[in-house]
């Protein structure tokens, strides 16, 4: 059985919160505050952490900051659960490392949907490295865990719907990985009309072929739903 920390400071929400993932088979433990989070995430180590962002004591921002210093919790995929809306808040939590975030007020499929992407993404990662560590190809357990720490260490930006992400025939300039939304690319025909040729999601990686090859980019990339991007 999967567990889930989650740390919330409202009662009720953490009360509700918790019995809806029980109902979905998780063992849950829970946290009114920050402080009290992190010795629990210490004492039992979760296979992910839901955080509220404002709460006494600890704030979410400081409970991630904390984690991120710890090797043993550092690799947790975390979900803020916050109330704000505002642009910036989301972008100093996707800095700071968090997977994702869910805004209040949330429903039951965004939720456990949002637990099951971030549970499953952090599997397929640790699968393709057990799997080279067990083919004993260190090159690759060396690249995959390299490719890792880029991500997380890489500044993180958010596209809206419909912005350009790059042009055709720009000269690339860095790699891009879907940390959530889609993505599509396409090619302008000499009539101007647009022809899609790949449409990407959370977990993709993006722009890279051009700068492989030393090229220029052969399509346009553009956000088809408001996207973060590493």
């Amino acid at each position: 059985m999967l567990r889930v920390l989650l740390i919330e400071d409202n009662d009720e929400i953490r009360e509700n919160t918790a019995e809806i993932l029980e109902l979905a088979n998780y063992k849950v433990d829970t946290a009114p505050n920050g402080k009290i989070g992190v010795e629990k995430a210490l004492e039992n180590l979760p296979d992910l952490i839901i955080c509220d962002v404002m709460m006494p004591v600890l704030d979410g921002y400081g409970v991630l900051h904390l984690l991120q210093k710890n090797e043993n919790l550092k690799t947790i995929p975390f979900v803020f659960l916050t109330a704000k809306s505002e642009r910036g808040d989301f972008r100093k939590g996707m800095e700071m490392g968090a997977d994702d975030y869910i805004t209040k007020p949330f429903s039951d499929i965004e939720l456990l949907t949002a637990i099951e992407k971030r549970i499953d993404k952090a599997k397929q990662w640790q699968t393709k490295l057990e799997s080279a560590i067990e083919q004993q190809k260190p090159d690759e357990a060396e690249k995959i865990i390299e490719l890792h720490g880029l991500v997380e260490n890489s500044v993180v930006n958010f596209y809206k719907k419909k912005q350009i992400i790059y042009g055709e025939g720009n000269h690339p300039v860095r790699i891009f990985y879907i940390q959530k939304g889609k993505v599509k690319s396409y090619k302008t025909n000499d009539d101007g009309k647009e022809l899609t040729v790949a449409l990407f999601g959370e977990g993709d990686y993006i722009g890279y072929t051009a700068v492989l090859e030393g090229t220029v980019y052969k399509e346009t990339t553009e956000a088809i739903e408001d996207t973060t991007l590493a």
